[in-house]
C-alpha cells in the first residue's frame, strides 16, 4: 500500500518539477535564458508587426548583419573577461579593410596575399595597444582611445580618405560575401567557428582559466605565478588579428576597402553585447555564448527598427541604453555600493 502510494505521488510532487527546471536554468545560465526570452519577445514583436520579418530571406540578413559587430564582440569578450578593455577595435577593422584591397590589387589581385597582410597588419596593431598598456603602464581605457583616433587616421592616411580597391572580381572575396553552407551565409560560418575556437579556449584551457584568474583577482593570479603582462600582450594581439577577419568580411561586403564605413560605430557594438552577455566590465566573468545571443538580440532589434522605418538616431539611442541597462544591473548584482551614495 505504501509503495503505491508513493508511485502514486512522486509524477505530482512538485519539488521534482522544480528541481527540473533549477537544473534547466543552472545549465543555460539565468542570463542566457533572459536573452533568449527577449530575442523571442522582440521576434515575436515585429513578427507580428510584419509577417516578413520572420521570413528566412530576413533572417539571414539579420545573420550577415552581425557577423562583423559579433566576431569584434566575442574578441571583446576575452579582453574583458581578464579585467582589460579595447575600444580601438572598429578603427583596427578599418585599417585591415583598406589594407586587404589595397595588398590584393597591388599584389596582381591574389586574395589569399590580400588577406594575408590584413591579418598580419591587425596583429601587429594588438601588439601596440598590448605594448603601450603593459610597457607604458597607460590605462587600457586611455591607451585604446587613443589608438581609436590613431588607427582611424592611418586607415585615412592609407586610403586617402577614399575607398580603395574592387574584390568582387575574384572568387574568394565573392563567396566570403555572398556564399552560403549547409544553408547558412558564409560569413556567419566564419563568426560560429571563431566564437567556437574562442569559447574552447576559455573553458577548456589552462589559457582560459588563467584570464579569468587575471580578471578576478590579478593581485592573487601574479601570486600564483601567472604572467600577467604576457597575457595581456596576447590578448590585444588576438583582439587585433580578429579585428583583421572583420576588415576582410567588411572588405568583401562592401566590395572595396573603406577607412570609415561599415567600422564606425563597432566598438560600441561590441562593448554592448559583452555587457549584455554577461561580461562583468570589472573582469573575471562572462562568456562567448552569452555575447553571441546579445550581438543576436541587437541585430534583432537593430533589423526591426530598420524594418519599420525608424530612424537610425533612435537606434543609436537605444544601443545606448541598452548598455547603461546593463551596467546597471551588473551593479546591483555586485552588491557594491553606489558611487556618491551611503552605504
Amino acid at each position: 500500500m505504501t509503495s503505491q502510494t508513493s508511485a502514486h505521488k512522486a509524477p505530482t510532487d512538485p519539488r521534482g518539477n522544480r528541481g527540473r527546471w533549477a537544473g534547466a536554468v543552472t545549465a543555460i545560465g539565468a542570463q542566457n535564458l533572459i536573452l533568449v526570452l527577449a530575442i523571442v519577445a522582440v521576434g515575436a514583436l515585429f513578427g507580428v508587426l510584419d509577417p516578413g520579418y520572420l521570413a528566412w530571406s530576413n533572417v539571414r540578413v539579420i545573420g550577415d548583419a552581425v557577423t562583423i559587430a559579433g566576431l569584434l564582440a566575442v574578441v571583446q569578450t576575452v579582453v574583458i573577461i581578464c579585467g582589460a578593455l579595447d575600444i580601438s577595435v572598429g578603427s583596427a577593422t578599418g585599417v585591415a579593410s583598406v589594407v586587404s584591397a589595397m595588398a590584393f590589387m597591388s599584389t596582381d589581385r591574389n586574395p589569399m596575399l590580400g588577406m594575408a597582410a590584413a591579418l598580419a597588419v591587425g596583429l601587429l596593431l594588438g601588439l601596440i595597444n598590448g605594448i603601450i598598456i603593459v610597457y607604458g603602464r597607460v590605462n587600457a581605457v586611455i591607451a585604446t582611445l587613443a589608438t581609436l583616433a590613431a588607427y582611424k587616421g592611418l586607415a585615412q592616411l592609407l586610403s586617402g580618405g577614399a575607398a580603395q580597391g574592387y574584390v568582387l572580381g575574384d572568387d574568394l572575396f565573392i563567396f566570403i560575401s555572398r556564399g552560403s553552407l549547409a544553408g547558412l551565409p558564409t560569413m556567419v560560418w566564419i563568426l560560429i567557428l571563431v566564437a567556437l575556437a574562442i569559447h574552447i579556449l576559455l573553458k577548456y584551457t589552462d589559457i582560459g582559466r588563467n584570464l579569468y584568474a587575471i580578471g578576478g583577482n590579478d593581485t592573487a593570479a601574479r601570486l600564483a605565478g601567472i604572467n600577467i603582462n604576457k597575457y595581456l600582450i596576447a590578448v590585444y594581439a588576438l583582439a587585433g588579428l580578429v579585428a583583421a577577419i572583420a576588415g576582410i568580411i567588411l572588405t568583401a561586403r562592401i566590395g572595396s576597402g573603406h577607412p570609415t564605413s561599415g567600422s564606425a560605430g563597432l566598438e560600441l557594438k561590441a562593448i554592448t553585447a559583452a555587457a549584455l552577455g554577461g561580461c562583468a566590465l570589472k573582469g573575471g566573468k562572462g562568456g562567448v555564448g552569452g555575447t553571441l545571443l546579445a550581438v543576436v538580440l541587437l541585430g534583432a532589434l537593430e533589423n526591426g527598427l530598420t524594418f519599420h522605418g525608424i530612424s537610425t538616431f533612435w537606434q543609436n539611442v537605444a544601443q545606448g541604453a541598452l548598455l547603461v541597462v546593463a551596467v546597471v544591473i551588473q551593479q546591483r548584482r555586485s552588491g557594491e555600493r553606489a558611487v556618491g551614495l551611503p552605504t
